[in-house]
């Protein structure tokens, strides 16, 4: 399983502690979280079921079939209570109990949970036991599941969401042979989803691989996008043309109120269910001493490839349908792209910093760190500790080089900001200025970081 490490170590401390354990475990499904299960259950007793959106009678008649056929047994009584008490593992070693899609057991059949909860205190199977639920419906679990459960809840041992990959797990583990900014490029594009990752092909550029397999109405991820919103939610032409407003950078509610045409109260639904789907999110500027000049009410698209497609591809698909797929990149995506790519880049420095702030490799521990949003001006991070002391840094993906009139930008949106600096890291993913180089040498506060070096 590539690139899941601290998922695949996670569960298996669960697994080896003493006593049974219920653990919750949800994902958007191109995270790939059945094939960690898959993997994580290698080489251990395990009874495994997927529960489809079948009746409740439906679902109980097909779990015993197939608890009767793994254990070759004869079961009398169709009950969950009578399933768990058949289910074994043959040794003192643990068994894992696996339900994927639970959820559709759950919100049918209240004796599911009572079966769960006593197979969780040895009244059905006395042997130790670890019971791993799963689901990609990620709204019920957050919102609907402890209702569900009730007093019950308070049994399950843990509930972990498996995110998408970061960068430099993403970076290093499916496009090594790329340069750093063909990695940007691609993460731009696709995200940290392992399933889009894995289709990606890495001999080839960034232009054949969007030509190939996004554009082409035959490529793996055409229509990608529009099938994921169709796949969760209804009124299709509600959140596409809300989608498309937020990747044409009408962030804000009055901003979208006017594009769309749509009640403020309609759009902060429909916002709404998006976020509940991690499509998207809503973006809060770092709290500083000039707030007043800070932008507030900011939603942003926080699913990559989403955004990609709405960005550059749905606005004009009537070219995109009598266009040959490389005119159409020409035309539509490259020149538009390294824009684009701008946040992505401030995002992977973010990463940077948290993994030199894992290994105390900074000047400052990090306890919280974001984006400033002036009404005038930005600070692409400000990283601070708990003493509020400051960490801001600037980051250029598009410039050249960075100059130190970029540097007085900075200080200008500072000043906006009402905040100030201990130390100031500067980040390019291409080159820095000579003039710059020499006038921040003396300066210990100050570090340029090279990102070409780093990855």
């Amino acid at each position: 399983m590539i690139g899941r490490k601290k998922e695949l170590q996670y569960l298996e401390q669960l697994y080896s502690q003493s006593g049974n354990q219920i653990q919750v475990l949800y994902s958007r499904g191109e995270n790939q979280m059945q094939e960690l299960v898959q993997e994580f259950c290698q080489g251990k007793k395990c009874f495994y079921y997927y529960a489809p959106e079948i009746s409740a009678k439906a679902q109980k008649h097909r779990m015993g079939q197939e608890i009767a056929e793994h254990y070759q047994i004869v079961l009398q009584e169709e009950s969950y209570h009578n399933y768990f008490k058949r289910i074994k593992s043959g040794n003192a070693r643990k068994l894992v109990l696996v339900i994927e899609e639970f959820q559709h057991i759950l919100k049918k059949d209240e004796e599911f949970a009572e079966s769960i909860f006593d197979l969780h205190g040895k009244k059905l199977y006395p042997g130790p036991v670890l019971i791993l639920l799963c689901s990609t419906d990620i709204p019920w679990v957050e919102q609907e599941m402890p209702k569900a459960l009730g007093t019950g809840i308070k049994k399950i041992s843990g509930k972990r969401k498996i995110e998408e990959l970061n960068f430099f797990v993403a970076a290093t583990q499916y496009f090594p042979g790329y340069t750093f900014r063909q990695k940007v490029e691609v993460y731009g594009i696709l995200g940290g989803k392992p399933e889009y990752l894995l289709k990606w092909d890495v001999d080839r550029d960034v232009k054949y691989n969007v030509c190939t397999h996004i554009l082409s109405k035959s490529g793996c991820f055409h229509n990608s996008a529009e099938r994921i919103i169709r796949s969760q939610l209804r009124e299709l032409s509600v959140y596409h043309t809300i989608l498309e407003s937020l990747a044409g950078g009408r962030r804000k509610l009055n901003e979208l109120y006017k594009e769309t045409g749509f009640s403020r109260a309609k759009i902060s639904v429909y916002l709404k269910n998006l976020m509940g789907f991690d499509v998207v999110e809503k973006v809060s500027s770092f709290e500083t001493g000039g707030w007043e000049n800070a932008q507030k009410g900011l939603y942003q698209i926080k699913d990559t490839f989403i955004n990609f497609w709405f960005k550059f591809i749905y606005p004009h698909l009537s070219d995109l349908y009598r266009m040959k797929e490389e005119e159409f990149y020409d035309r539509y995506i490259a020149g538009e792209l390294e824009t684009y790519l701008t946040p992505y880049f401030t995002k992977v420095c973010m990463e940077y910093l948290e993994l030199l702030d894992s290994g105390n490799k900074l000047p400052l521990q990090i306890h919280k760190m974001g984006t400033w949003v002036g009404k005038k001006g930005m600070i692409d991070i400000i990283a601070q500790n708990s003493v509020r002391e400051n960490l801001i840094c600037l980051c250029n993906w598009m410039e050249p080089r960075m100059t130190f009139e970029m540097c007085q930008q900075l200080f200008r949106s500072m000043e906006q900001a009402r905040v100030a600096a201990n130390y100031y890291y500067l980040f390019t993913a291409k080159a820095f200025d000579e003039k710059l180089v020499r006038m921040v040498s003396q300066d210990s506060r100050i570090l340029l970081v090279d990102m070409n070096k780093i990855i």
